[in-house]
C-alpha cells in the first residue's frame, strides 16, 4: 500500500528522481518521460471524466485511469518484475472486449473524425492523442540499448489499445457518434 505522509521531500532538487527500485534517474531520462506522459494522460481522462459522461463511460475511463496507474508503477521499476506489479495480456484483453461492445454500437466512418463535439468528447479525442505520445515515449525506452529487457511488452500492447478504445469512446461520448465532425478533404482549396 502506497502512504504519502509528506507530498514534498527535496530530494529531487538536484534534476534526479528515484525510481521504484530505489534508482535514480535525471528527471529529463526517456523512463520519466514515459511514465509522466502515462500520467498525464489520466488528467485528461480526468477532465473528460469532469465534463460529464453517461455513467457506462464513466466506470470504464474510472477503471482505466487505475489501469495508468498501474502502467507507471510497471514504468518505474525496470527489468524483471519479481514482486512488483507488472502489467500482464489481461489488461488489453479486457479493453478489447470494451471496443468490441462500444465499436458494435456506432455507425461505421466514411471519414476520419475531427476532435471536437461534446466537450467530453473533445477531452477524450485529446487523451487519444496524449496516449499516442505515451506509446512513443515507451517504444523509445524499449528501443534504447541500455534499457533493452527492461520495458514490460505489455505496456506497449496497452497503450496502443488504448488509444484506440479512446477514439470509439469519444464516438461514443458524441452520443454514439452522432455529433461527430467529419473531415471532408479539400473542403477549403
Amino acid at each position: 500500500m502506497v502512504r504519502l505522509n509528506r507530498i514534498y521531500t527535496k530530494t529531487g532538487d538536484d534534476g534526479d528522481t528515484s525510481l521504484g527500485d530505489g534508482s535514480r534517474l535525471p528527471k529529463h531520462h526517456a523512463r520519466i518521460a514515459a511514465y509522466g506522459t502515462v500520467d498525464e494522460l489520466s488528467s485528461v481522462i480526468g477532465l473528460a471524466l469532469a465534463h460529464g459522461v453517461d455513467e457506462r463511460l464513466h466506470g470504464w475511463l474510472r477503471s482505466i485511469q487505475n489501469d495508468l496507474f498501474d502502467v507507471g508503477a510497471d514504468l518505474c521499476v525496470p527489468g524483471e518484475a519479481g514482486d512488483k506489479l507488472r502489467l500482464t495480456p489481461a489488461y488489453a484483453e479486457r479493453l478489447e472486449r470494451i471496443l468490441d461492445e462500444v465499436n458494435e454500437r456506432l455507425a461505421p466512418l466514411k471519414s476520419f473524425v475531427l476532435p471536437g463535439g461534446k466537450p467530453a468528447a473533445a477531452w477524450l479525442h485529446v487523451a487519444r492523442t496524449v496516449c499516442r505520445r505515451a506509446e512513443r515515449h515507451v517504444t523509445e525506452l524499449a528501443a534504447r540499448e541500455d534499457e533493452r529487457g527492461r520495458v514490460n511488452r505489455e505496456v506497449i500492447v496497452y497503450l496502443n489499445r488504448l488509444s484506440d478504445l479512446l477514439f470509439v469512446l469519444a464516438r461514443a461520448a458524441n452520443d454514439d457518434g452522432a455529433l461527430d465532425v467529419l473531415w471532408q478533404p479539400g473542403q477549403n482549396r
